[in-house]
């Protein structure tokens, strides 16, 4: 008789793959999945019976700024309450490690920390520091061009030098020894802003060799997008590295409406290279107060203030009111401050989200006094508003989005789907109640709806909250040989 340390009784089993659910149980040894059928005849240890609530891989959260707080909260409740197992740090050029600061950290590596949270002179520090915290869920790395900028430039608002390429590129190397993911940047910001396509060619060339991916936050979101997510193709073209495309979206009220143009330019892409996106289901943007940013007509709530922290949650424009100020100058006088930018058509997100190569990131930052809602809501958002609620997607297809397919965008090695052998990460929800309580008034709130969750399997997660079982683990891509039996 088969036995096991634990039994999903009676579940609606999707996979992960996208195909239409069966029922099932799945049995659970140590840290995976030992067997999945119709009424397993198990000794289980313990025997959970899900009585037709779905079963689904546990969620990638490809796009996190969790790097730090993965160390300093390694419960995770933001993520693992939402049925997140992994998520990918790193994102948008700012990374952890690896990091030698001469000063404050730059913007918007400060969305990560102050200067005491970058103590990862390598990757190899970052990897060790994550395997003595036991975070609740796993954690996969990109190394950011911004940060590596920050090793060894005097300044950023300039071309890196070929030596100080060339330094940046053996940090690089040092990262894929040690299972980084791959090199994201972060073009738009100031920090990075100054580097030419050829430097980040140069930078990325190690990536091939490595079969790492190349992710970015595009040099521009606005009335240059078009050009820079062709940047995009040519930087992964000639790199010869799959394309992550962060946060696709028509920013600004002037560029609504873009999306059919832009998504055009994604396939005509995807036809000759692996190009994918990531997005979060919100018409709302959320990170540093940029002035290039600064709308009067767009809602801009400001979520910290160094100067000025009495400010938090109040909106710019009530803040330039209180001050008497034009509110790029009300901005200017927050700063270093971070924002949620109300800046995006709904219609656009919609389209986004539904396009096939779309993954699902909640781009949450947990270190604003008042974040924005998808640090807490991102996943059930999808599947409770934009699956069952308004018929975006079949379930079975918005699972895809945020396990099996990100697992092989990101070379996750025998993640995101359920499989005998493959590792235990899975939720247990309920598909008729899964919802989003999380809002921008209260941001802070945990999802509805999610009854369960493993992390290598390990019961982390329950309706009554976080357990004491933190069983997340580092994760480094996976080689070739491993991918090949994906």
């Amino acid at each position: 008789m088969l036995r096991s340390d634990a039994l999903i009784r009676n579940a609606m089993l999707y996979d992960g793959s996208g195909a239409e659910p069966e029922v099932a149980d799945v049995a659970i040894s140590g840290d995976r999945i030992v067997a999945i059928g119709p009424k397993l005849v198990c000794d289980a240890t313990a025997t959970v019976e899900a009585n037709g609530l779905a079963l689904a891989p546990g969620f990638i959260d490809t796009h996190t700024h969790d790097d730090t707080v993965v160390l300093r909260s390694p419960q995770m409740q933001p993520k693992i309450s939402q049925g997140v197992t992994t998520v990918v740090t790193g994102n948008c050029g700012i990374s952890a490690a690896p990091v030698q600061l001469k000063g404050d950290p730059p913007d918007p590596m400060n969305l990560l920390g102050n200067a005491g949270a970058f103590r990862f002179p390598t990757f190899a520090a970052y990897v060790a520091a994550v395997a003595e915290a036991r975070p609740a869920i796993n954690v996969a790395a990109l190394v950011g061009h911004t940060s590596l900028r920050s090793n060894h430039m005097d300044r950023l608002d300039r071309e890196a030098s070929s030596d100080e390429v060339a330094a940046m590129r053996a940090q690089l190397e040092e990262a894929l020894a040690h299972g980084a993911l791959g090199l994201s940047t972060g073009l738009a910001y100031l920090s990075a802003n100054a580097a030419t396509t050829d430097e980040v060619i140069a930078l990325a060339e190690p990536l091939a060799a490595a079969e790492a991916i190349y992710t970015t936050h595009l040099r521009s979101e606005t009335a240059a997008v078009l050009e820079a997510l062709q940047e995009a193709f040519t930087i992964g073209g000639r790199s010869r590295v799959p394309i992550v495309v962060s946060h696709l979206k028509c920013a600004g009220v002037d560029n609504w409406g873009r999306s059919t143009e832009i998504l055009a330019a994604l396939d005509a892409a995807r036809a000759e290279h692996p190009v994918a996106c990531d997005c979060y289901p919100y018409a709302a943007s959320s990170s540093t107060l940029d002035l290039r940013q600064v709308d009067e007509r767009v809602k801009i709530t400001v979520t910290w203030s160094t100067p000025h922290p009495e400010m938090a949650s109040k909106t710019l424009a009530e803040i330039a009111d209180e001050w008497g100020l034009p509110q790029v100058d009300a901005a200017r006088r927050l700063q270093p401050a971070g924002a949620i930018y109300h800046c995006m058509s709904e219609d656009d997100v919609r389209r986004v989200l539904r396009h096939p190569a779309t993954m699902i990131g909640s781009d949450g930052l947990p270190l604003d006094p008042h974040p924005h809602p998808r640090l807490w809501g991102t996943f059930p958002r999808v599947l409770g508003r934009y699956s069952r609620e308004e018929k975006l997607f079949p379930l079975a297809e918005a699972l895809h989005k945020m396990t099996g397919l990100p697992a092989q965008n990101f070379r996750l090695d025998r993640r995101g789907l359920i499989r005998e052998g493959y590792f235990a990460d899975l939720v247990l929800f309920d598909p008729a109640t899964i919802r989003d309580a999380a809002t921008f008034d209260d941001p802070e709130q945990p999802a509805v709806g999610v009854h369960s969750v493993w992390v290598n399997g390990a019961q982390s997660y329950t309706v009554g909250g976080v357990t004491e079982k933190r069983a997340g683990r580092f994760l480094p891509r996976a080689s070739a040989t491993v991918r090949s039996k994906l």
